[in-house]
């Protein structure tokens, strides 16, 4: 009997071993036993189903079984059967491999969602964000803080997707200098740090940040290759402003160039928006663009960030039909 069969309980309540419909050996069980009777190879997909806590996760496996040559069981037979136990070992090793590999992604996957921002407002200026990954470790990175009574966001975008996208994006968080109020210091910083890690000359990172100084109605900017964040005047629809700084992205490509910071006023009921390219790139199933025409469309229509970001979640499903094929990020801020 195989052990640890999910549908074991009381002897004459159980199915007899092989039977059971939930349980993971008990499929095995009848892969080996088709391979047996039609004497061919077999090939299926086994689902695991592992406790995570507060919730499951399933893993599916592939299993291959070769059936043993009965008309040769001689020395060379012999030696062919260990080859096929080989191989059957190998079909189970790898099942065994892509299992750990999901539960390390995710992992990273919680540790990833463990770095988004946590709340609705920072330092009393209310905000609103999505973040949706198009794998399950993103390469994008939201970031709201307070620093010295002023507040910041931050989005990044790197190069790629999955793992090694993650893996920067991690980079960025542990890089990108909180404590300083400047924000082209920051940014500079962040590249000469990169600079450092040495990546591989395909990845870099764009970036916009804007410090909210509330004191003197001011934003603080610096964007780094990154999409121009926009400024919805008085959050009624009665003007937007593209805010533009055609810096090159933080790459190994240019290591002298210092960012600058640039200033621009804004009026208390303004609507401050950050995008990663995901959201204006975004295709629909004929291959158009969602542009940033519909972006400040959606914009004009809103009435908070909050409001805003509902319904460019919303605009967005309905125009690529739910699938996403980048990270999709937006950042919106009530500007106080």
């Amino acid at each position: 009997e195989f052990l640890f069969c999910p549908e074991r309980g009381k002897a004459e309540e159980r199915p007899a071993c092989g039977e059971g419909k939930a349980c993971a050996y008990c499929s095995f069980f009848k892969t080996m036993k088709r391979a047996a009777e039609t004497g061919t190879e077999q090939t299926d997909t086994v689902s695991v189903t592992a406790d995570k806590g507060n919730r499951t996760e399933t893993v599916q496996t592939r299993i291959r079984v070769f059936p043993a040559d009965e008309e040769n069981e001689n020395a060379a037979g012999k030696k062919r059967g260990k080859k096929k136990k080989h191989r059957l070992f190998l079909g189970l090793a790898e099942g065994a491999v892509q299992t750990e590999i999901a539960r390390e992604m995710l992992t990273a996957k919680q540790m990833q969602q463990r770095l988004l921002p946590a709340g609705k407002q920072t330092g009393g200026v209310p905000y609103s964000y999505m973040y949706i990954p198009c794998l399950d470790i993103g390469g994008d990175l939201p970031d709201v803080y307070e620093y010295d009574g002023k507040v910041y966001g931050v989005l990044a975008d790197v190069s790629g997707k999955g793992i090694s996208a993650g893996m920067l994006s991690a980079f960025i968080r542990a890089g990108f200098d909180r404590k300083t109020p400047s924000l082209a210091q920051a940014v500079t910083s962040l590249r000469d740090k990169f600079v450092e890690l040495n990546p591989d000359e395909r990845s870099y990172i764009t970036v916009a940040a804007v410090c909210v100084d509330r004191e003197e109605k001011l934003l603080r900017y610096v964007i780094a290759g990154h999409n121009a964040p926009i400024l919805l005047k008085n959050g009624r629809g009665m003007g937007i402003n593209e805010i533009e700084d055609p810096a090159p992205p933080v790459s190994n490509w240019i290591t002298d160039y210092s960012y600058k910071e640039k200033s621009m006023p804004y009026a208390a009921g303004d609507i401050l928006v950050l995008l990663s390219d995901g959201v204006t790139e975004c295709p629909n199933t004929a291959g158009e663009r969602f542009g940033i025409e519909r972006t400040e469309s959606v914009l004009m229509q809103s009435v908070s960030a909050e409001d805003f970001i509902g319904k460019l979640r919303n605009a967005l499903s309905v125009f690529s039909g739910g699938t996403f094929t980048d990270d999709i990020t937006a950042m919106a801020f009530d500007l106080k």
